[in-house]
């Protein structure tokens, strides 16, 4: 079928000319002049395209009046300009076929509005919906931007390893993979502990949290590097901003500290955000009016905003003059809680903030020790309305103060034999981030549950689909 999709046709102004388009049926409902109108849907923009199809249409009585919101159909017509209010243009149809019938007493997508929650049952039709089709338009934008962003500035596309035997955050909330029989595993005769040398990769593996460190190897050969895939996390948290499964974009760059780093992250952001603004009016529009007020405006406003530096110091001591307001109080050692972030980010600044240096205490292992050996080369980018987006380090460089830290976190260097080799053999500084995909596309959508920004999302008690 070579058709046109429904973003051209509805810019088309060769008035009279035929096109065919196909798509999903949203409504249909019949005219006293013997004539329906359909509104049809294709995914490739947010509107819809009028049919006019006229009762002479051969399978008018028997096919066109029994269509119903869901059935496809494909359209072959002339375009012409449209009379009715709301609409440019409209395709008068000539012919119409019906690919596939839709019963509207099975379909889960009438015409009522439908929760949330209830969409995330019917997971695999959503897409359909107004808004989930403008969440994935979106999400296919900054995807986009994202890979536009690094190859435009000389980044290498790296694809890293999703079986690991590594933890790079040490904090051991993975997901093992195993060939191993659970219910009967092999044991070691001297520790009576599973014995992982019978599974498949001959020690315990697991679903990766990041691909820092073995993007840090290819940065330490190639100059600058970005990671743009899935990862996991076994962390029973059911809140709104977390998921089991998400995707990280983690760029790093060799001979940089931490100011460069910080200068990479606010240029990224801002140029995901204004290509979102100039791709995405109609989507954004759409979240504007129905899910969050002022969204297009605020992403506008971000879109060539200044972001505000100040160390972990400082905005420790801000937080602890406004500590009534909070219900964790801060301190210097904590970390940050999402309501410091945004107090920060939103009555503090007014904007994007970058906080740096902070504690070593609760900051990763490979994390550069700054001369204080108090705080760490660490950075949050914290934004209004989400908190923090980026997360990223200058690592440590130094082979010594490495090993150290790794044996502060209870691991073993020789289990990072080919990490630390990155500090034997040529060591250069260098720095990265990591950016959780599915949050830029709350923030940008508005959306307030990161369940709703991924295509079948991933979370305790949660993997249907």
């Amino acid at each position: 079928m070579k058709r046109t999709v429904i973003r051209q046709a509805l810019a088309c102004r060769e008035f009279n000319s035929t096109l065919t388009v196909a798509g999903w049926v949203r409504t249909r409902r019949d005219s006293k002049g013997g004539f329906s109108f359909i509104e049809l849907n294709d995914g490739s923009c947010f509107k819809n395209l009028q049919i006019v199809a006229p009762a002479e249409l051969e399978n008018y009585a028997t096919e066109i009046t029994k269509l119903h919101p869901g059935a496809s159909i494909s359209v072959t017509g002339k375009i012409i300009e449209s009379p009715g209010k709301g609409q440019t243009v409209e395709l008068h149809a000539d012919k119409i076929k019906v690919l596939g019938f839709c019963d509207p007493m099975k379909y889960p997508l009438g015409k009522s509005r439908i929760s949330f929650e209830r969409l995330r049952e019917v997971a695999h039709l959503r897409p359909r919906t107004n808004s989930f089709g403008a969440v994935m338009r979106i999400r296919n934008t900054l995807a986009y931007a994202t890979h536009q962003f690094f190859q435009e500035r000389g980044f290498y596309y790296f694809n890293a390893p999703i079986i690991t035997a590594s933890d790079c955050e040490g904090a051991g909330e993975m997901f093992q993979v195993t060939t191993l029989d659970m219910k009967n595993p092999p044991l070691d005769p001297e520790t009576n502990k599973i014995d992982y040398t019978k599974d498949f990769f001959g020690k315990q593996a697991n679903l990766t949290v990041s691909g820092q460190l073995e993007a840090e190897t290819y940065a330490c050969a190639l100059g600058s590097v970005y990671t743009f895939g899935p990862t996991f996390r076994a962390e029973n948290s059911n809140t709104t901003r977390h998921l089991s499964e998400f995707w990280m974009i983690e760029p790093e760059i060799a001979f940089a500290d931490l100011q460069d780093d910080a200068d990479l992250a606010e240029d990224y952001l801002r140029f995901m955000i204004q290509k979102v603004v100039a791709n995405c009016h109609e989507d954004l529009e759409f979240f504007d009016q129905r899910i969050k007020k002022g969204l297009l405006d605020n992403l506008t406003r971000l879109s060539t905003a200044k972001f505000t530096r100040i160390s972990y110091t400082e905005a420790i001591k801000i937080l602890e003059e406004h500590a009534a307001e909070f219900e964790f109080k801060p301190y210097w050692g904590a970390d940050l809680q999402s309501e410091h972030e945004r107090f920060l980010a939103e009555k503090v600044f007014n904007g994007p903030v970058i906080v740096m240096n902070y504690p070593k205490e609760i900051k990763a292992f490979y994390m550069r020790m700054n001369d204080d050996n108090k705080t760490v080369a660490a950075m949050d980018v914290l934004l209004p309305q989400v908190g923090e987006i980026i997360g990223g380090s200058q690592r440590e460089e130094r082979l010594d103060r490495l090993e150290e830290k790794i044996i502060e976190s209870g691991m073993k260097p020789e289990d990072y034999w080919w990490y630390c080799d990155l500090r034997r053999f040529g060591s250069v500084p260098h720095a990265g981030f990591g950016l959780g995909f599915e949050r830029m596309v709350r923030f940008c959508t508005g959306m307030n549950n990161i369940r709703d920004v991924i295509p079948y999302p991933r979370a305790p008690q949660s993997a249907e689909f």
